[in-house]
C-alpha cells in the first residue's frame, strides 16, 4: 500500500503513484507528461556520443590521445586513451586551450595529463562523452580534483554531491581540508557544520593536532564558524 501523491489517501498499488480517482481526474496530464519524458529520453539517447573506450573492436575515428605518467613516470610508456578533439574542446575549456594554443599538442595530437592514474583518466574521458559514472569515495575525490583542474563544472558538482552524501563524523575533518583545497563550497559547508556541531569531540581527534601543526589557518576558520553559530543561537533582546 502507498499514499497517493495527489490526494494523499492510502491506496493499493496503481500506475504513476496516484490512486485511481486521481488518475482519472488527471489522466490526460499524466499521459502528456509521460509522453514528454519518453521524448526527452529518446532525444538524450540520440544525442549521446558513445565513448571510444566502450568499443575497442570497432573504428571510432578518434583524432587525439591522452597520456598519463605510467609506473616509471614517463608518459611515453603509458597506455594512450583515445578521444575526439571536438568532444574535448566542448567539454573542457582547459583541454580546448591546450589543443588550440600549444604547438606540441597540435603537432603530436596528444595531451599529457599529469598526476592521475590511467584508470582515473579513462573514467574522466568516459564521463566527458556520457555524463555517466559509478563512483566510490576515492574515485570521487580524484575526479573532483581533475574536474577542477580542467574546468569540467558538471563533473565537479556531481562528485561533490556524492562526497556530501558520504560525509560522516569520521571523515569530516579530512573532507573539510580536501574541500578547502579544491574550492568545493557545498562539501566545505557540510563538513564545517558537522565539525562545529561536535566541537567537544573535535579537539580530541588526531586530525585536530595535525591542523594545529600544519594548517592553523583552517583551524581558525573552523573556530570562527563555531563562534558565529554560537552568536546566532543567542536570542536577541528587544530594545
Amino acid at each position: 500500500m502507498s499514499n497517493c501523491q495527489g490526494c494523499r489517501r492510502t491506496y493499493w498499488s496503481y500506475e504513476c503513484g496516484i490512486c485511481k480517482d486521481c488518475f482519472v481526474r488527471w489522466g490526460k496530464t499524466v499521459k502528456v507528461l509521460q509522453r514528454e519524458i519518453k521524448e526527452l529520453k529518446d532525444k538524450i539517447a540520440f544525442l549521446r556520443i558513445p565513448s571510444p573506450l566502450d568499443h575497442h573492436d570497432q573504428p571510432s575515428y578518434t583524432d587525439v590521445v591522452l597520456l598519463t605518467a605510467s609506473d616509471d613516470g614517463t608518459p611515453e610508456s603509458s597506455v594512450p586513451v583515445p578521444a575526439h578533439k571536438a568532444v574535448l574542446v566542448n567539454r573542457s575549456p582547459m583541454l580546448k586551450a591546450k589543443l588550440e594554443n600549444e604547438m606540441e599538442e597540435k603537432q603530436t595530437a596528444s595531451i599529457e595529463i599529469s598526476d592521475v592514474s590511467h584508470d582515473v583518466l579513462c573514467e574522466f574521458i568516459n564521463y566527458l562523452y556520457t555524463a555517466e559514472i559509478c563512483l566510490d569515495e576515492k574515485l570521487a575525490c580524484e575526479l573532483l580534483e581533475l574536474a577542477e583542474n580542467y574546468e569540467v563544472k558538471h563533473l565537479k558538482a556531481y562528485c561533490e554531491e556524492f562526497l556530501v552524501s558520504k560525509l560522516n563524523w569520521e571523515n569530516s575533518i579530512t573532507r573539510y581540508v580536501f574541500a578547502h583545497r579544491h574550492n568545493a563550497k557545498r562539501l566545505l559547508l557540510a563538513a564545517v557544520s558537522l565539525i562545529t556541531n561536535n566541537m567537544s569531540s573535535f579537539i580530541e581527534r588526531d586530525e585536530y593536532m595535525k591542523l594545529v601543526k600544519k594548517e592553523p589557518g583552517l583551524l581558525v576558520e573552523i573556530y570562527e564558524a563555531y563562534l558565529y553559530k554560537q552568536i546566532s543561537a543567542v536570542p536577541r533582546k528587544s530594545p
